[in-house]
C-alpha cells in the first residue's frame, strides 16, 4: 500500500509542476552517468547532413562510432525521478554510438529557470539540456543558445501542432523528451457498459451520462481538490473549446484585447463548474490526487477531470484495471467540434556552442526514432499518443492511449493547452478554480478575477495591458 502511494504522490508532484504554468527546469549540483535497460539495434532512416559529416568507423550495426567523445545532458529533478524511461534510451545509446553520457540534475520551477538563463549567459552550459516547449521558449532567446534544428530529416517526422511549441521565428530548436498528455475526462468503461452509456460529445451529453449514474448509485465524478492543482483541470482542458470557436484567441488575450469575462467559451470553461456541484464524491474539496487513482481504479467512481498521467500512476499501481480505463475530451457545446485539449512534453535542446555538434544530433535523431521510442516507452508507459508521426503504439500499452487519445490525434482534432500558445496565466487560477468548483463564486464572476490575475502576471511580464 505505501508502494502505491509514494508512486502516485510523485506523479501528482510532476502534474503540479506542469500546470504551474509550464516551469523551466533548473540545476542542482548533482550529476551522474545515467545508465539501465539493455536493448538496442540498428537507428531507423539515414544518417543527418550534420552527422553524417564527421562519420567515422562503426559501432555496432553499421552505426557511426563517437567512442572517446562524452555529451553532458542536464534535466530537471522531477522529471529523472524514477524514470526509467530516460537512462533506458541512453545506456541504449552509449551502446549503439560508442559516445558518454553523463546526466546532471537541476532543480526546477523558478529557481531552475533563473539558474539555466545564468549559464546559458556564462557559456557554462551543457551540451544538451532539457527545457519547456512553447510560449516559455522565446523567454531563453533560442536563436542565441540554442542549434536550428529546421534542416534536420528527423524534423520532418513531427507531429506538426507539437513542431509548432518548439519553433521561434520560423527555425525549430527542440525534439520531444516523450509522448503528449491531454486534459480530458477519464472514466470506467464498465461502469459505462454496466449502464448502457456512450461517450459523451456535447456537454449537455456529459451532464446528462452525470445524473444517469448518480441516479445508479455510483460516484458520477470525483474531485482531488485537497490536491489545488487538480482543480484547475477542467479550466485548461477546456481550452479545445475555446481556441475552435475563436481561433485567435490566444494571441488577442496575450495583447489584453481578448478577455476570459467577455468571451462566451472561455466565461463558459468557468461556468462549467458550477454544473457539476452535485455530482462529486462527498470529500472532494479534501481528496487528493492519489484517492482519485484509486477511486476510479476501484470503481469508486466513474469518471475523473484529470491530466491523463494519472494512467501511467494506476497502471503502475493497478494494471489489472487498465483494460476498463477510458478517455475523452471535455466535450463544448456541439458534437460536430470535439477535440483533446493536449500538454506537449519539455524537449531536449542542443546547446549552439558545444564541441560535440554530430554526436549531439545523432543522439537526439536516436531519441525520436522509432527505435528510441520504443526503447522509451517499453520503460515507462506513455501517457498519450507519441509526438512523432507514424509512430504505432503496441499492444502493451492501454486502449485509452492507444485508441481513445490516438484518435482524436488522427483525425486532427487537438489543440495545445493555453499556457503553449502564450506566457500569460495568473498565478491564483488553482485558487480561482477551488471558489467556483466549491460553489463559492459563479462562473462570470471567476472569469472577471482570472481577468484580473492575469492582468497582474502581463504587466510583470512588460505586456501593455489597458
Amino acid at each position: 500500500m505505501r508502494r502505491k502511494a509514494v508512486s502516485v504522490i510523485l506523479a501528482g508532484l510532476m502534474a503540479a509542476g506542469m500546470l504551474a504554468g509550464c516551469g523551466g527546469s533548473g540545476s542542482s549540483s548533482a550529476s551522474s552517468s545515467a545508465s539501465a535497460a539493455d536493448s538496442a539495434a540498428a537507428a531507423s532512416g539515414s544518417s543527418s547532413e550534420a552527422v553524417a559529416s564527421t562519420s567515422g568507423t562503426t559501432a555496432a550495426s553499421g552505426d557511426q562510432d563517437f567512442s572517446g567523445v562524452t555529451i553532458s545532458m542536464m534535466a530537471d529533478t522531477d522529471t529523472l525521478a524514477s524514470n526509467n524511461g530516460i537512462t533506458a534510451v541512453i545506456d541504449a545509446a552509449e551502446k549503439k554510438f560508442g559516445f558518454t553520457i553523463t546526466m546532471e540534475s537541476r532543480v526546477g520551477g523558478t529557481e531552475g529557470d533563473n539558474l539555466m538563463k545564468t549559464r546559458l549567459a556564462s557559456g557554462d552550459m551543457t551540451d544538451i539540456t532539457l527545457y519547456n516547449s512553447g510560449s516559455l521558449l522565446g523567454a531563453v532567446n533560442p536563436a542565441q543558445n540554442f542549434v536550428d534544428i529546421t534542416d534536420q530529416d528527423f524534423v520532418s517526422t513531427y507531429d506538426d501542432t507539437y513542431k509548432s511549441t518548439v519553433t521561434v521565428d520560423d527555425k525549430v530548436y527542440g525534439i520531444p523528451l516523450e509522448s503528449t498528455q491531454g486534459g480530458a475526462i477519464m472514466y470506467n468503461k464498465a461502469i459505462y457498459k454496466e449502464l448502457g452509456l456512450e461517450v459523451p460529445k456535447t456537454w449537455d451529453d456529459f451532464i446528462s451520462n452525470c445524473q444517469a449514474i448518480k441516479d445508479a448509485g455510483y460516484t458520477a465524478l470525483i474531485g482531488t481538490f485537497g490536491d489545488s492543482w487538480t482543480s484547475q483541470v477542467l479550466f485548461l482542458g477546456d481550452n479545445y473549446n475555446v481556441i475552435a470557436a475563436n481561433p485567435d484567441f490566444a494571441e488577442k488575450f496575450e495583447a489584453g484585447e481578448a478577455k476570459f469575462s467577455t468571451v462566451k467559451e472561455a466565461t463558459e470553461s468557468f461556468s462549467k463548474y458550477g454544473d457539476l456541484l452535485d455530482f462529486y464524491n462527498k470529500d472532494y474539496l479534501s481528496a487528493k490526487y492519489a484517492d482519485g487513482c484509486e477511486m476510479l481504479a476501484n470503481k469508486q467512481g466513474a469518471q475523473w477531470i484529470m491530466l491523463t498521467q494519472a494512467l501511467g500512476a494506476i497502471n503502475t499501481d493497478y494494471p489489472e484495471v487498465m483494460d476498463d480505463m477510458g478517455v475523452f475530451a471535455i466535450p463544448g457545446d456541439s458534437a460536430d467540434s470535439n477535440g483533446l485539449t493536449v500538454w506537449y512534453p519539455s524537449s531536449w535542446y542542443i546547446n549552439k556552442n558545444t564541441k560535440n555538434l554530430d554526436a549531439c544530433l545523432a543522439l537526439m535523431k536516436f531519441w525520436c526514432s522509432k527505435e528510441g521510442i520504443e526503447i522509451y516507452t517499453q520503460n515507462r508507459m506513455p501517457n498519450g499518443p507519441s509526438c512523432i508521426k507514424g509512430i504505432e503504439l503496441g499492444e502493451d500499452v492501454p486502449e485509452a492511449v492507444r485508441v481513445d487519445m490516438q484518435s482524436y490525434f488522427d483525425d486532427g482534432n487537438t489543440l495545445p493547452a493555453l499556457e503553449f500558445l502564450t506566457a500569460v496565466k495568473g498565478p491564483n487560477c488553482p485558487n480561482i478554480c477551488q471558489e467556483v468548483a466549491s460553489g463559492q463564486t459563479t462562473g462570470e464572476e471567476a472569469a472577471a478575477k482570472y481577468d484580473e490575475d492575469c492582468k497582474n502576471q502581463a504587466i510583470q511580464l512588460g505586456l501593455n495591458w489597458s
